[in-house]
């Protein structure tokens, strides 16, 4: 038997973002192909002004993209 592992760093908060935002994380990823030439607070600010996420939330999604696109 195998124990599943919970999501650590960023994607620990995907299932609270896709339930409050009702859409999936690839949603917000390819929103963020947009703000290609941003710093990270730009996107997190962008995030929080443009779609109403609030910091933490926004901050976990360009944290992930920022990692995945180094």
């Amino acid at each position: 038997m195998t124990t599943l592992e919970k999501p650590k760093g960023p994607a620990s908060y995907f299932p609270s973002i896709e339930k409050k935002y009702g859409q999936p994380i690839a949603h917000w990823l390819t929103l963020l192909k947009s703000c290609d030439g941003m710093k990270h607070m730009e996107m997190v600010a962008w995030l929080k002004t443009e779609h109403g996420m609030g910091h933490g939330h926004a901050n976990a999604i360009v944290a992930h993209w920022m990692a995945s696109h180094k």
